[in-house]
């Protein structure tokens, strides 16, 4: 489950919902008309500009600030506050200069600077209304050492410090409201949240550094109540074999790293809990937030599809190890018929009629055809079954080449195939099984003429690269479509219609394969559908030296090797 998207910038407390703006224009503007008319009624028309004690300059001076804070109605934010603010505290000290600050007759209002930072409600702004109010005081001293002290006026002080003391007490109340509404807001969006947790499909955990439960929010899997988690911890809710991989996941989540472990709960060893883990907080010790989630089904899946995988390995290892022993069985009464079918076709024990001649050469020829597919499907049983031994023995290996090349020359005669092999003029001694070797030559040249028509050609070439054997079959035949290119290599996997699929039985690209893998080479197919297919075989088999003979060294290669 995915947290709640944290907010993309802090809200701005200043700005925290029209209300709150109205209220502060209305404070100002009330700040504003009261000042402007107390200094207007005590003035009178044409009176001089000191009346009764009263500095109407002064007094005019310190209603500025309140006409400037009506701007709040069309706008607001952290910076037009803060401007207010410096529009007060320059008033009050120009106010103080006028009128002799503390000890004039308007000495509260060197006050105001600080009463609106408190109205204009960020705790941040308090400091320099303080300030201004500072320098207001100081503007004073400074113009009564100049000059002189101000006509004392009792009454006119008073009302100055009740004008005051009444803006305070309604920038209080205007602060007090704002952070009521400030803690409404998150009260319901706590309320929200919690909502948000209580109804998760998980069980969501704070734990402490020991796995002990401080917070649960959602719904606890079956099996997993979660009072017992408070009072006891995580671990004593995990059945025994399983508490280590848990203690290590909550070690894993303490370092910082996010872990997941599936155990068994005590109380039903019969499903399973995923428990997610994370680190909350860098305390120390830091607290652990985790994810617990009924896993049971999917625990189930696994398990079925685990027991599948290994009946399926065991039919298919069966399968193998039955068609690899099978081979004297298959192969025996074969060569017999293809022994006495021989005899008969070549008449060696005198003549015989001509269609049975026919016949005996029909059945040599089938009985061949079947005897190379019987070897093709034990060769892959034994592979597959990891009972292929690997004779490794030093070799040219431009004469197994030859060799193969002779076996289908033949078949490439009576097609009217070209045959043409590239060799290098020197040894190319290699390290390999010489048969398995020969094989691959063998299966790539009898596919390369086999699919191709009456006046193309098939290249073998053999050279070294290095430490590798690199051995390509390019024919100009009918190629290959792209889609069927991934499928070649398979057993029993083969490309193009009927017709083509019909001259083979999908096994010889996968003995090749096979065998390839087995010298821990790799088999690779390049082919153009009408053009033609170059297959290459990399093996790590060329020696650098010399070859020095001796008796071959038989290894047993293991699948996993």
């Amino acid at each position: 489950m995915n947290p709640p998207a944290a907010p993309s910038a802090k809200p701005d407390p200043a700005a925290d919902d029209a209300r709150g703006g109205s209220a502060l224009a209305a404070w100002h503007a009330g700040w504003a008309a009261t000042v402007g008319l107390t200094a207007l009624a005590a003035a009178g028309l044409g009176q001089p500009a000191t009346v009764h004690g009263l500095s109407v300059p002064a007094a005019l001076t310190m209603a500025t600030p309140g006409l400037l804070g009506l701007i709040l109605l069309g706008r607001d934010g952290r910076a037009v506050r803060a401007a207010l603010l410096a529009a007060w505290s320059l008033a009050a000290i120009a106010a103080s200069g006028l009128a002799g600050g503390l000890t004039g007759p308007q000495g509260g209002f060197v006050f105001m600077p600080l009463a609106a930072s408190v109205a204009l409600g960020s705790s941040r702004l308090v400091p320099f209304g303080a300030l201004g109010a500072t320098l207001a005081v100081l503007a004073g001293l400074i113009a009564v050492a100049v000059h002189g002290a101000p006509e004392a006026s009792p009454g006119m002080a008073a009302v100055a410090a009740l004008l005051t003391a009444g803006a305070a007490a309604l920038a209080l109340r205007l602060s007090a409201a704002r952070q009521a509404r400030r803690l409404a807001a998150a009260e319901g969006a706590m309320t929200r949240i919690e909502k948000v947790l209580a109804g998760q499909p998980g069980l969501t955990l704070v734990l402490d550094a020991s796995g002990a439960a401080l917070a649960a929010y959602g719904a606890a899997p079956a099996a997993l109540p979660v009072d017992p988690l408070f009072e006891e911890g995580l671990i004593a809710a995990v059945h025994a074999p399983d508490r280590p991989a848990v203690q290590a996941a909550l070690a894993k989540a303490r370092a910082g790293v996010e872990a997941q472990v599936r155990f068994a709960p005590r109380l039903a060893l019969d499903r399973r809990i995923l428990l997610v883990l994370r680190r909350l907080d860098q305390g120390d010790p830091p607290r652990l937030i985790a994810l617990a989630l009924d896993a049971t089904l999917a625990h189930a899946r696994e398990a079925g599809l685990e027991a599948a995988r290994a009946e399926a390995e065991a039919q298919n290892a069966g399968k193998s190890r039955f068609l690899a022993n099978m081979s004297h069985e298959l192969r025996t009464p074969l060569n017999a018929v293809l022994g006495f079918s021989d005899i008969m076709r070549q008449r060696l024990f005198g003549p015989v009629p001509d269609r049975y001649a026919d016949y005996a050469r029909s059945i040599h020829e089938a009985g061949g055809h079947l005897l190379d597919l019987i070897n093709d499907v034990l060769d892959v049983s034994r592979i597959e079954a990891a009972r292929y031994d690997l004779s490794i023995e030093r070799f040219d290996v431009r004469e197994v080449v030859s060799e193969a090349l002779a076996l289908v020359r033949v078949q490439a005669d009576d097609k009217g195939v070209d045959l043409a092999a590239v060799l290098p003029p020197e040894p190319l001694t290699v390290a390999a099984d010489r048969r398995a070797l020969k094989q691959i030559a063998l299966n790539l040249l009898s596919n390369a003429v086999k699919f191709t028509p009456a006046g193309g050609s098939v290249t073998v070439r053999a050279e070294a690269l290095g430490s590798d054997l690199e051995l390509t079959v390019a024919d100009t035949g009918v190629g290959v479509a792209p889609e069927d290119l991934a499928r070649l290599g398979r057993p029993f996997e083969q490309a193009g219609g009927a017709e083509q699929r019909a001259q083979g039985t999908g096994l010889g690209l996968s003995l090749v394969r096979a065998l390839a893998e087995l010298h821990h080479g790799a088999m690779s197919i390049d082919s153009t559908l009408g053009e033609g297919t170059a297959v290459t075989v990399r093996l790590p088999v060329v020696v650098a030296r010399e070859p020095i003979l001796g008796d071959a060294e038989v290894i047993r290669l293991n699948r996993s090797a």
